[in-house]
């Protein structure tokens, strides 16, 4: 089969001349390319940058996702706590008050739970918009995770034993050797 050269030679439509010299041309080009690279086109150069271009986008859409995905693991994480780990607070009479967003906040609970929340052993935590009571261990938990969640957790004072120290009463003499 006869190459289009060839037909357009037969055909009269080109003359030898120009098709020496468009093939001089040709050889000339692939004489000065080093050896080993092959001619890259403009279109492969848009095509591979675009591909790399869509590869990044796809890492960041990626990375994204599984922000979020962490994100919506750590609140359902958050939310089992709390809700496991709540203290029924039904029958308070004694008002505590809370700072929440610059806002004085209320509560209705037991005097000891006041008691307890004042010392830092109870805390008050967020919930789907309520607010719950929790144990200082399970606020402390839920602090890890994410510290906005828990509103109101005061520190423990260290000489605070507690109400179930059983030497509460006895005092440690100054001149007590060991």
């Amino acid at each position: 089969m006869p190459s289009l050269q060839d037909q357009l030679l037969k055909a009269g439509l080109a003359d030898e001349k120009k098709a020496k010299a468009i093939k001089n041309e040709k050889r000339k080009k692939r004489k000065q390319q080093p050896k080993g690279t092959a001619e890259i086109s403009e279109t492969e150069i848009r095509a591979r940058q675009a591909r790399e271009e869509k590869a990044e986008r796809d890492r960041q859409l990626n990375l994204e996702r599984q922000k979020q995905a962490n994100k919506k693991a750590i609140q359902a994480q958050i939310r089992q706590l709390i809700e496991t780990n709540r203290i029924e607070r039904s029958g308070g009479e004694t008002a505590y008050q809370f700072v929440d967003n610059k806002k004085i906040k209320k509560l209705y609970v037991t005097e000891t739970m006041a008691d307890q929340l004042a010392r830092g052993r109870l805390a008050v935590v967020l919930l789907n918009g309520s607010y719950e009571i929790v144990a200082e261990g399970v606020a402390r938990k839920i602090m890890e995770r994410d510290e906005s969640a828990v509103v109101a957790l005061h520190e423990r004072q260290e000489d605070d034993l507690g109400d179930d120290d059983p030497y509460a009463g006895y005092e440690i003499p100054d001149d007590l050797m060991w």
